[in-house]
């Protein structure tokens, strides 16, 4: 993995404190966890430690998910619920701590991230997120940006569904929190005369025998929730709510008894993907993105290339930067080919593709057998390294091939020569049906050489078993659905520069 390619992500709980390194594909490659505690010099002593546990010289940067009000622009926190940390600098002290750049957040942004980064709300650009726990968070995010208003905007958990209703940490009553939070949860329990080792599952498989005492508690517990989203859809318009944290998935089960009644306000609900992870992935991703933005915002850095900044020494000199490639990978008829022009046109970097290598040598020698269009694909694949490598320093190419067809070391071997410092993956799928269906239909407009309409068994088959190169960042684009370019530059933005 390359130098600086990792980040702490960590997500501060009121029952857990969570801590794992990531990867810049926001993979989990090592993680810690200890209990929370309401003494903020208690959770900053224990983060500390948790940082000095997966720590490495790979780690560039370090994230935190903070409960409560967040100013994520100053790195202060302004106020807490259940863990407050508000009295504490928290990201100066552990920056001084560590050593490592530190940068803060509400905890439900940082789960948001992720969900966008690598669960389920990836392709979606409008997204409101609550995250049900020890308390309730909440997160939206417009054109997959995250909505701050004055500093602070997204408190989803504070939205008023009774007025007269319990008091509420902020100092307010009836907030959401106070009735579909795990804790609420624990008091509709212990308010019905159930003990409080009676779980959430259990309530589930009792109201399914038919016990009226569950199913009320049930209710009672979802339909504020459903308040609060139906609100939140009427304020936001998001294309999709979800639901996360470690109750997410039973309070999406529990919305069933408590249906949704505005018909002007609908919107899918959907309960996350990443559980208890969601926190520390988005605090790791958001942290080599916040490397990447100040890495970009150098002012040594060339104004014709904002993306080729160059990479600080100790001393605080800059050294010549190395050249990057955006890998944009996929099997024949993924659609990368679309996929990478367009890359190519926002951003303004050079495009290499095998095609445009090799299908002039076709026209010209007039085909081939298949045997002679894949060496002639080998020499072409040598060829677009070969002008990598005689680009000027700093220089970012976008590549347009199907990575899989050499082995890998083929690459890594090319890579090294070009004298390629940094790769981002895009890669491009489609199911094996529509794979064929759209080489069927260009069948004509390809050169001599190249495989016909024998291949489509074959490429249906191999549409079941390839995958990505994994080399670095990653970005998924299902080429079924309208390519989201915006979304693709944003990341390319923040990532294509985060190992430097």
């Amino acid at each position: 993995m390359p130098l600086s390619s990792m980040a702490i992500g960590i997500d501060i709980g009121g029952t857990n404190l969570r801590a794992a390194r990531i990867s810049g594909t926001g993979e989990i490659l090592d993680r810690v966890s200890e209990k929370s505690a309401p003494d903020p010099e208690l959770v900053l002593s224990r983060i500390a430690e948790m940082v000095r546990r997966l720590d490495s010289p790979e780690v560039a940067a370090i994230g935190i998910g903070v409960p409560g009000r967040v100013d994520a622009r100053r790195r202060a926190v302004l106020s807490g619920g259940y863990v407050n940390l508000a009295s504490v600098s928290l990201a100066q002290r552990l920056e001084s701590t560590a050593g490592k750049p530190v940068v803060i957040d509400n905890d439900c942004n940082m789960a948001l991230i992720a969900e966008m980064a690598v669960g389920a709300a990836r392709g979606h650009e409008n997204i409101a997120m609550f995250t049900i726990g020890t308390g309730i968070g909440g997160a939206v995010a417009q054109d997959r940006r995250i909505v701050r208003g004055n500093g602070t905007a997204g408190q989803l958990g504070h939205i008023a569904v009774d007025i007269s209703g319990e008091a509420c940490v902020c100092g307010r009553r009836g907030c959401v929190e106070t009735t579909s939070s795990g804790t609420a949860l624990g008091r509709h329990i212990a308010r019905a005369g159930l003990g409080p080792d009676v779980s959430v599952d259990q309530l589930f498989a009792r109201d399914a025998g038919g016990d009226t005492l569950a199913r009320g508690i049930l209710e009672a517990w979802a339909k504020p929730l459903r308040a609060a989203i139906d609100t939140a859809v009427a304020m936001f318009d998001p294309d999709l709510v979800l639901l996360g944290g470690g109750l997410g998935l039973a309070a999406h089960r529990a919305l069933a008894r408590a249906p949704a009644l505005a018909p002007w306000y609908q919107c899918p609900v959907e309960p996350a993907q990443l559980g208890d992870d969601a926190g520390v992935i988005g605090a790791g991703l958001q942290a080599l993105a916040a490397q990447a933005t100040v890495t970009q915002a150098s002012p040594a850095s060339l104004p014709s290339a904002p993306l080729n900044p160059g990479r600080r020494t100790v001393a605080g000199r800059r050294a010549v930067p190395g050249r990057r490639a955006v890998l944009v990978n996929g099997i024949p008829a993924s659609g990368k080919s679309t996929v990478s022009r367009g890359i190519a046109e926002r951003m303004g970097w050079p495009l290499l593709t095998l095609d445009t290598i090799k299908n002039p040598f076709l026209e010209a020698l007039g085909g081939g057998d298949r045997e002679f269009n894949r060496t002639l694909g080998r020499a072409s694949y040598q060829a677009i390294w070969s002008v990598v490598g005689e680009a000027p320093a700093g220089t970012i190419f976008v590549i347009d091939a199907w990575f899989g067809f050499q082995p890998r070391q083929v690459l890594e071997d090319h890579l090294q020569r070009a004298g390629v410092e940094q790769t981002a993956e895009i890669w491009c799928h489609a199911p094996g049906e529509v794979l064929a269906e759209r080489y069927r239909a260009r069948l004509d407009q390809r050169p001599a050489g190249h495989p016909g309409a024998a291949y489509i068994p074959e490429l249906i088959e191999l549409a079941k078993r390839a995958e990505p190169l994994r080399r670095g960042p990653l970005f998924d684009v299902d080429t079924t659905k309208p390519i989201a370019f915006d979304a693709i530059t944003q990341w390319l933005q923040a990532m294509i520069v985060a190992d430097t």
